[in-house]
């Protein structure tokens, strides 16, 4: 299995992958991985050396079961994923896998616990919804576009040449298999962010390299956390300047220029992501020149490291 193929099979807003080899520069082969926003996982699944200690995070109940159930039962996840493209079914599953509060209170205090339904299902359904709102608790009623009909596809449904011509069955499961081998000692946790950042998960293992990328301030924040959790990008640059000088840590932040008042001493790489929906409008297209991750002053120094200002690359 190339190694190309390992990213998540989901199109996920806000993926690091075109900045991941520079993030890997900066920590270089630590014994220690901690990610407390997994999301895509892009900077993990790109890391270039054996892993060591890794645990991630995210506070996304289908997210953290989507990894955990990749994880120990890819042929579950790749058996549900393969459906083709149906709007009807995609509103009834988007209703039905918001019904599951008995699944996301235990995906939230089992730390063993997975559904391989819930995540070929919840999978399948990014890779058809249109912008914002897949799973998202806000009101039944249906989207205001189509699903992706696009011949290229998204995620799942994309044609996967490189894959082989074993059915969409084979190359799915192809995909999850890859993703299972290198997540076999992951540890997912699902929860607040700052669970995963004592000692005990962090320099308790040797030096330790965070990635902290949090919601942008400046973004619309899902539901786990909008109204009443503060603001989530604040704490965590407040946990990075409190916590940037200890030896044995190694902190990329990510966010937008302006949105973090970093100490000089704190290097800031500027980057340019590939975008996505929101890239269409002037706006979108403005924050992705405005992308920016500042490395703490333990990270590893590279002059040969320069903006990445270039086209093309993964998103």
């Amino acid at each position: 299995m190339s190694v190309s193929v390992l990213q998540a099979p989901f199109p996920w807003f806000g993926g690091k992958s075109r900045i991941a080899h520079i993030v890997w520069d900066r920590f270089g082969d630590v014994p220690n991985y901690v990610e407390p926003f997994a999301g895509s996982l892009a900077v993990l699944l790109a890391r270039p050396h054996d892993p060591g200690t890794e645990t991630v995070n995210d506070l996304d109940c289908y997210l953290a079961n989507f990894w955990r159930a990749v994880k120990s039962d890819p042929a579950g996840v790749a058996e549900w994923a393969d459906w083709p493209v149906n709007e009807a079914d995609l509103l009834a599953r988007h209703r039905h896998l918001l019904s599951l509060a008995e699944f996301r209170e235990r995906i939230r205090t089992d730390a063993d616990y997975f559904d391989p339904k819930v995540a070929g299902w919840w999978a399948w359904g990014l890779c058809s919804w249109i912008g914002s709102g897949w799973c998202r608790v806000r009101g039944d009623g249906p989207p205001s576009q189509l699903p992706h009909l696009g011949d290229a596809g998204m995620g799942l449904h994309r044609k996967l040449p490189h894959l082989g011509d074993a059915g969409m069955v084979g190359a799915v499961l192809s995909w999850l298999e890859a993703l299972s081998n290198r997540l076999r000692r992951v540890r997912v946790a699902c929860g607040d962010w700052t669970r995963i950042l004592g000692e005990s998960v962090t320099v308790k293992h040797g030096i330790t390299a965070v990635l902290l990328d949090p919601p942008y301030s400046s973004e619309e924040h899902s539901v786990e956390y909008g109204a009443g959790s503060g603001d989530v990008a604040g704490a965590v640059r407040e946990w990075a300047l409190v916590n940037g000088g200890n030896p044995l840590l190694r902190i990329a932040l990510c966010g937008y220029d302006g949105e973090h008042a970093m100490p000089p001493e704190w290097a800031c790489v500027p980057w340019k992501s590939k975008g996505g929906y929101s890239s269409a409008g002037k706006r979108g297209h403005a924050n992705r020149q405005r992308e920016r991750v500042w490395f703490s002053p333990h990270c590893l120094s590279d002059s040969r490291i320069a903006p990445l200002f270039a086209q093309g690359g993964a998103a």
